[in-house]
């Protein structure tokens, strides 16, 4: 009782405290975004994404070493390789099954990687993410960690086990190491209909995982939170498209 106890007051701490830390956006993370060279449409996605408060809140340094997992057409890749600066890497992995013979996706990571010079781009099979021991300081999973429980014959993806996936992700994490989780919310019910329905996730899904993994969840944020949200509608409805109502949780490998 009296440990339920403590960590329900330590929540209540913790989100009584992260408004507070969000209005203080890092300026070096503000400048990185405005600098010149991003693509147009990711420029528009700014103002429903709020990359500074986020990577500000989720506490992402200069010379991080970063992972950018499912990072689609590399929206928070590039971004990260700006804020890191010269001493810091992004590798940002894509599975097989989402970029191989996308020509579009291609050219957009050709212009990409020719731009920044401290980022890799590498695919594997979604089923079977791997990644080297003890490599990153910091972790982006951006609007992605729901489809850890999605299965689509269309697009060769086969049902995935999430606690293989965290348990490889662990092991990848240095000590101390911070996991960014942002995703869109979803109502409780069963996880693996609600995501191949919906593309939404509880968040208590994915607080239960993490921890199990052995992961601390030590913050979350309302940034992006959306009371307007219909949670029953698919993410892609356009009556709700780049306006869910999303959860992001700041997770961190121990350090003993």
């Amino acid at each position: 009782m009296m440990r339920s106890t403590l960590w329900l007051m330590a929540g209540v701490t913790l989100a009584l405290a992260v408004p507070a830390a969000a209005k203080q956006a890092r300026p070096d993370i503000a400048a990185a975004i405005a600098a010149p060279g991003r693509a147009a449409d990711d420029i528009k996605l700014d103002e429903g994404r709020k990359p500074v408060e986020i990577l500000t809140f989720m506490g992402l340094a200069k010379g991080d070493q970063v992972a950018d997992i499912m990072a689609g057409n590399g929206y928070y890749t590039e971004i990260m390789a700006r804020a890191v600066g010269p001493k810091g890497h992004v590798t940002a992995y894509d599975p097989k099954q989402f970029v191989e013979g996308d020509e579009k996706a291609a050219a957009a990571w050709a212009a990409l990687l020719g731009r920044e010079g401290n980022v890799t781009h590498t695919t594997y099979p979604f089923e079977a993410f791997a990644a080297p021991a003890n490599a990153y300081d910091f972790v982006m999973i951006h609007l992605d960690y729901h489809d850890l429980y999605w299965e689509s014959a269309k697009f060769k993806v086969p049902k995935t086990d999430p606690a293989a996936f965290l348990a490889t992700l662990y092991a990848a994490m240095k000590p101390g190491g911070t996991v960014a989780v942002i995703d869109h919310v979803a109502l409780p019910g069963d996880t693996r209909a609600t995501v191949d329905k919906l593309h939404r996730i509880d968040p208590a899904t994915v607080k239960a995982d993490f921890l199990k993994a052995g992961f601390v969840l030590q913050a979350e944020s309302d940034l992006l939170r959306t009371a307007s949200d219909d949670h029953t509608k698919l993410v892609f409805d356009p009556a709700v498209r780049g306006k869910t109502d999303r959860f992001a949780f700041r997770f961190r490998k121990p350090k003993g």
